[in-house]
């Protein structure tokens, strides 16, 4: 089964749609043949990447929607909203994401800290507690965090960054056993799993820095593909899963 097999007639969420990775992975789902539906706080970036897969994808069903994913009944909202305009919710994919650091261990900002909880965890916990119960009605839910190595291997002055991610993950973890318990002996028909990159790259990346050679990265339409290929996968095969695009630390 191909990736237009697999997502032909699928509705997916993406939070976090307007940057980059979110512009690559609203293309390649609808080039798969979904229903794609992009959530951002930057109006104008989620309406050029929802015009770009449209204009790539004629005849794709691609739209955005400005939601604050701080905003627990707002997240709730959007994910009704989705489902009783379309019928159903095949997928959310969280790209929501950011980054803080420092030079040593001792010089770090809590304040760091402060942001990147918001970002990195509560946008995860409102999403899957917003899209659970949508994705457990489907016959091929899938919630996806992008999630970095770092989480695995922190470093000194990642501390606040590292260990946000490793929140996000034990959290989307934990969704993973929900499926598991709810698909009782026939096994999870809907998965959350977690997409692993050192970090992501992307044109105009290249064209900025031409002699950076980005040892380890992830091109963000290689991250896109990848996140395709989980739908072609049975769900018990990817529940609960890191699955690697990288070398493991």
């Amino acid at each position: 089964m191909d990736g237009k097999d697999a997502l032909d007639g699928a509705v997916i969420a993406v939070a976090g749609a307007a940057g980059p990775a979110g512009r690559a992975t609203l293309l390649r789902l609808a080039e798969a043949g979904a229903t794609v539906v992009g959530a951002d706080a930057d109006v104008e970036r989620l309406a050029e990447a929802v015009d770009a897969a449209r204009y790539a994808h004629g005849g794709a069903t691609v739209t955005g929607e400005t939601v604050d994913l701080l905003d627990q009944p707002a997240t709730h909202a959007w994910a009704e909203r989705i489902e009783q305009e379309y019928g159903r919710i095949d997928g959310l994919v969280h790209l929501v994401g950011g980054w803080r650091g420092g030079r040593s261990f001792a010089e770090t900002d809590l304040a760091d800290w402060d942001l990147l909880e918001k970002l990195l965890i509560r946008t995860v916990q409102h999403t899957s507690l917003a899209f659970e119960g949508a994705l457990k009605r489907s016959d091929r839910g899938r919630f996806l965090l992008i999630s970095a190595a770092g989480a695995s291997s922190p470093t000194a002055g990642n501390a606040a960054y590292a260990a946000a991610k490793a929140a996000a993950e034990a959290w989307t973890l934990a969704l993973g056993d929900d499926f598991r318990k709810a698909g009782g002996e026939d096994g999870p028909a809907a998965a959350a799993a977690i997409l692993v990159v050192k970090a992501l790259v992307h044109d105009a990346m290249r064209a900025e820095r031409p002699s950076a050679k980005f040892a380890g990265f992830t091109d963000v339409k290689d991250l896109a593909d990848r996140i395709v290929g989980v739908w072609e996968r049975p769900a018990s095969e990817v529940n609960g899963t890191r699955l690697w695009l990288t070398e493991k630390p």
